[in-house]
C-alpha cells in the first residue's frame, strides 16, 4: 500500500497538544510545519496501516475545536524512502494483525462507489445489454468484458460496511444503490430478451447459470472476501470487482433475458443462483470487516455497530440457509 500523506489543520495556540501527542507516536514522520494567520499546517508521512490509530488519537483530542481538520492523500513514492525505526524512543503502535487503510478513507471509497448517479446507471445499462449479448450469442469474452464495466462491488460492500459501523445513512445510500442496480439490469436484460427471445434458451452460457449448486456459494463467499479486501487493502476494484460480477452480474442477466422471453422457471433457478451469491457476497463482507476491526470511534457508535452487524449476519445466515435447503431439495427433484 502507499504511504499516505496526512495534512493537519489547526489552530496555532493547539501546536503544543498537537507535537505533544505526535511526538508519543510511532512512525511519523513530521516534514512541515508552518503556521498562517494564527492557524498551524502540520504535513506528515506515514504508513496506512498506522493512519487510523492515529486519526483516532487526533479526532478525540481536537474534534471540538473549531478549524481543525485533517487532509489523507495517496503517495506513490518518496525520497529517501521511509524505513521502519523500532528505536526511536517513542511509544510503540500497537501490533497490526491486518494491515488495511484507515477507516475514514474506507468510508469515503466506499460511500463514492455506491452513490446513484448518471454514470452509475449507464454503466449498469452498458453492462446489462454487453452480458445479455454475450450470454445469448454463448460469448464467454463478451461477458468478461461486460463484467468489467458492471459497477456492482461498490453498492454492496457499501451495505456490508454499514452494518459494521452501524451507519444508518451510508446503509439507505447502499440500500438505494442496490435496489438500482438489481431492478436495472433486470429491465434491460429482459429487453433484449424479448428482442432475440429464439436465442435464449439455446446458449449453454445461459443454462448454466440456471443451474445452482453448493460451489456457488463456495465461489460467492470467496468473492465477497475478495471485493472487500479490494477497499480495505487500496487494491485494484477493477480486477477484484470481475470477480464479484462473476457471482451477481451474469445470473442476474440471465434472469432477465428469460423473463423477456418468458421462460418463467429458467427464470426463477437463475435468480435463485442471484439470490444466493447476492447473500454470501454481503455476508462476507460483514465477516471480513469484522474480522479487520473495522469499528467506529466513540463508545456509544461501537454498541450501535455491534447490534448492527449481529443483526445482519443472522439475518444473511438464516437467508442463506434457507436457500441451501431449497438447493438442496431443487436438485433431488431433478433427480
Amino acid at each position: 500500500m502507499a504511504l499516505r500523506f496526512v495534512e493537519i489543520f489547526i489552530p496555532a495556540e493547539k501546536q503544543v497538544d498537537l507535537f505533544d501527542l505526535l511526538e508519543t507516536y510511532e512512525s511519523v514522520n513530521v516534514i512541515q510545519k508552518e503556521i498562517f494567520e494564527k492557524q498551524l499546517h502540520a504535513k506528515l508521512l506515514m504508513r496506512p496501516e498506522r493512519t487510523e490509530e492515529l486519526l483516532d488519537r487526533l479526532e478525540a483530542r481536537f474534534s471540538n475545536v473549531d478549524d481543525f481538520r485533517i487532509v489523507i492523500a495517496a503517495v506513490e513514492a518518496t525520497i529517501p524512502r521511509i524505513e521502519n525505526n523500532t528505536d526511536n524512543g517513542k511509544t510503540k503502535s500497537k501490533p497490526i494483525k491486518f494491515a488495511r487503510v484507515s477507516r475514514e478513507e474506507l468510508y469515503h471509497d466506499v460511500q463514492e462507489a455506491s452513490e446513484l448517479s448518471y454514470l452509475f446507471i449507464t454503466m449498469l445499462a452498458l453492462s446489462s445489454i454487453v452480458a445479455a449479448i454475450g450470454l445469448m450469442r454463448n460469448n464467454t469474452a463478451v461477458v468478461i468484458g461486460a463484467m468489467v464495466i458492471a459497477p456492482l462491488l461498490g453498492p454492496n460492500i457499501a451495505l456490508a460496511l454499514a452494518s459494521a459501523l452501524g451507519d444508518l445513512k451510508l446503509a439507505k445510500v447502499a440500500k438505494r444503490a442496490n435496489i438500482v442496480g438489481i431492478l436495472a439490469p433486470l429491465l434491460f436484460a429482459a429487453l433484449v430478451g424479448a428482442v432475440f427471445n429464439d436465442c435464449a434458451v439455446n446458449s449453454p452460457e445461459i443454462v448454466s447459470r440456471t443451474e445452482v449448486s453448493l460451489a456457488d456459494i463456495i465461489l460467492a463467499l470467496a468473492a465477497g472476501v475478495a471485493g472487500t479486501l479490494s477497499f480495505t487493502m487500496s487494491l485494484s476494484g477493477a480486477i477484484i470487482g470481475v470477480m464479484v460480477a462473476v457471482a451477481l452480474l451474469p445470473p442476474l442477466v440471465t434472469c432477465g433475458i428469460l423473463i423477456g422471453c418468458g421462460q418463467w422457471h429458467m427464470a426463477t433457478e437463475a435468480g435463485l443462483l442471484f439470490a444466493t451469491n447476492l447473500i454470501c457476497v454481503n455476508l462476507a463482507g460483514v465477516v471480513t470487516f469484522l474480522v479487520q476491526g473495522i469499528r467506529p470511534l466513540w463508545w456509544w457508535e461501537k454498541e450501535r455497530a455491534q447490534k448492527a452487524t449481529r443483526r445482519a449476519m443472522i439475518t444473511w445466515l438464516i437467508c442463506l440457509a434457507l436457500l441451501v435447503l431449497l438447493i438442496i431439495a431443487s436438485q433431488r427433484i431433478l433427480k
